[in-house]
């Protein structure tokens, strides 16, 4: 069990430790003195990357101060890595090559203290990159983009026959023979995925631009476009915000690499492209005090193209206290693991397992020395478990596994593997989630998970969604030991139906008392919803729903099912309080009132 307190009192006694380190005489590296220079628009690629090698040689633990104000960084010059990122690689010919604002590489003991430096990135890049490092410290420091790639236009009017709008000034456009299209440094939007924020309800909805671009645009002014077609259905309504992005990943805002006791504190990511702060196998990540959000009155709407903190195949803590995200076109926290399946053995037998997911794959999955479980994609139900003798990435999209021991009878083609070394503990804490047309947090880890004293506030979907799958996104795994407990769930669910914590394992065959999940507890909560669903749970083992408040709008007339439970056994639900007068209801599927303590009433689906 992991003592909250201690791990609070840990890092700020690291904290502590390097002020003091500092006053008696710890190294400091000044990037000034490397040619950073504030404030003068020049590209400070090649001095950054100076400094910072500077501080690799040092050799003792270090602290690179920068100058404060404003620095630019043009992928000119920058250093340049091909990366293969979960979540965010596209399955084509394209180069795989990015362009790094901050590249730590084989770097120890390293501090970055911004001085509340404003880092503004040019064309396409990642604000930082950590690879096999440890003991880095990012503090202090904010990044933006000069120009997003995510364009945002308010509709100001609508009538029958025209729209009129407003572009962001950040959101560069072009009209050509009558019809919009939106570029950048180096980027032209070829796709238009849209998502709209209605201002009035403060919710995000998926959206279309295709009413736009099969009209007629004229600009009437620097930022005004005034479109001529037939608009009958309104589209849209005044003061919509319309946010368009090309979808095409190949990016992502900060990338934490085979790196350990990782610490960013007080970062402010005002936009990030692609995908959001990514750590894969990596162990040890601490996020504190981080905001995803737009600068404050710049206009903007949206500060993340996809998820904000999204975590792959890491181990040891991921830690996120006291953050803050709002305006992600995508799921603010994700952690999981990866199911690679197996598609041949040979002769020795050795396994050749693949990446199956077309956006996620070319990284070292597995290593020699990790525990491995054998899963049933069908079931997601493991087989059995087995220890690496060697594993080798033999392609971009394979990796040949080879056990220590015999092969068991078991491991065929088909069959997915899990990597049960690289599953992280979780805290999330004193956090506030928002505006998000998506969920709030996916979470599927086997080790224990805390999620407590958090802000849900009108998440789309489901605020806190448990899946595990191994056949459609392929992300593992089960989870064994979940609190979530103490925090607040606002408006939630309007674009998913179900304003629920949902517990969505994708197990497409049902074996007799066999569960995905187990000893979930959801308590001391409050939901604030004006939908009948706080929670749906499927294929648990040991589920508590307990001493939770739910309060509905009081013009509410009827109440329907709170709780939908499928295939569950050992679950309670007790002590918790609605403001509606009549009698909640749990319905129950593929299991029986015997599975259940509760004071509502169930009842019987099938």
């Amino acid at each position: 069990m992991v003592d909250t307190r201690f791990i609070r009192g840990g890092f700020f006694v690291v904290t502590m430790l390097l002020a003091a380190l500092s006053a008696f005489g710890q190294t400091i590296i000044s990037a000034a003195d490397y040619g950073v220079k504030a404030n003068s628009f020049e590209n400070a690629a090649v001095p950054l990357q100076k400094a910072i090698e500077a501080c690799q040689r040092n050799g003792n633990a270090v602290v690179l101060s920068l100058p404060g104000g404003r620095i630019d960084v043009w992928p000119e010059n920058a250093p340049k890595r091909e990366l293969y990122i979960s979540n965010c690689t596209e399955d084509d010919t394209l180069s795989k090559v990015k362009n790094i604002a901050f590249l730590l590489e084989h770097c120890n003991n390293i501090t970055i203290e911004g001085n509340n430096t404003l880092v503004i990135l040019h064309g396409k890049m990642i604000s930082f990159a950590l690879l096999h490092s440890s003991n880095i410290r990012i503090h202090n420091i904010s990044f933006d983009y000069e120009r997003p790639t995510m364009s945002e236009l308010t509709v100001r009017s609508v009538s029958s026959n025209s729209i009129e709008t407003t572009i962001h000034p950040d959101s560069k456009f072009a009209i050509d023979s009558g019809r919009i299209t939106f570029y950048g440094e180096g980027w032209k939007s070829k796709a238009f995925h849209t998502i709209l924020l209605d201002i009035a309800s403060n919710t995000m909805h998926y959206s279309s631009i295709k009413p736009l671009l099969a009209a007629k645009a004229v600009q009437t002014a620097p930022l005004t476009v005034y479109f001529e077609g037939n608009f009958e259905k309104k589209p849209y309504k005044p003061d919509d915000v319309l946010t368009i992005r090309d979808p095409y990943r190949d990016n992502c805002g900060g990338f934490i690499s085979q790196s350990r006791n990782v610490e960013l504190y007080h970062v402010n990511m005002y936009y990030m492209h692609g995908l959001g702060i990514v750590s894969q196998f990596s162990e040890n990540v601490s996020l504190e005090k981080v905001s995803v959000a737009p600068r404050e009155n710049n206009g903007r709407v949206i500060a993340s193209f996809a998820d904000c903190f999204h975590f792959s195949g890491c181990k040891g803590l991921i830690r996120i206290d006291s953050c803050f995200t709002s305006g992600s076109h995508d799921d603010p926290v994700n952690v999981h693991g990866t199911h690679l399946q197996i598609t041949a053995i040979d002769a020795s037998k050795k396994m050749t397992v693949r990446f199956m997911h077309h956006q996620t794959y070319g990284f070292e999955a597995f290593f020699a020395g990790d525990s491995i479980a054998f899963i049933n994609p069908q079931t997601l139900l493991s087989l059995g478990s087995a220890k690496l003798k060697s594993a080798t990435l033999i392609n971009h999209r394979e990796m040949e596994l080879e056990l220590e021991g015999d092969l068991p009878a078991y491991a065929k083609s088909g069959v997915c593997i899990e990597n049960l070394s690289w599953t992280p503990q979780v805290i999330i804490s004193n956090s506030r989630f928002e505006r998000t047309n998506t969920r709030g947090l996916l979470i599927t880890t086997r080790r224990k998970v805390i999620i407590e004293n958090n802000t849900f506030y009108h998440t789309g979907m489901f605020p806190i969604l448990i899946a595990d799958d191994a056949t459609s996104w392929f992300e593992s795994g089960a989870v064994k030991d979940v609190l979530i407990r103490n925090n607040v769930f606002d408006g939630c669910g309007y674009n998913s139906g179900s304003g629920a914590i949902n517990i969505a394992p994708e197990n497409h065959e049902w074996v007799a008392g066999g569960f995905v999940h187990r000893n979930i507890r959801i308590t001391g909560n409050t939901f604030i919803t004006p939908i009948n669903s706080v929670l749906q749970a499927r294929s648990v083992d040991g589920l508590e729903f307990s001493d939770n408040k739910i309060q509905f709008p009081t013009d509410m007339k009827q109440l329907g099912t709170l709780v939908l439970l499928t295939g569950c056994r050992n679950v309670k639900v007790m002590k918790n309080q609605t403001n509606f007068s009549g009698q909640p209801t749990i319905t129950l599927s593929h299991m029986t009132p015997k599975d259940l303590a509760t004071d509502w009433k169930p009842e019987v689906k099938d």
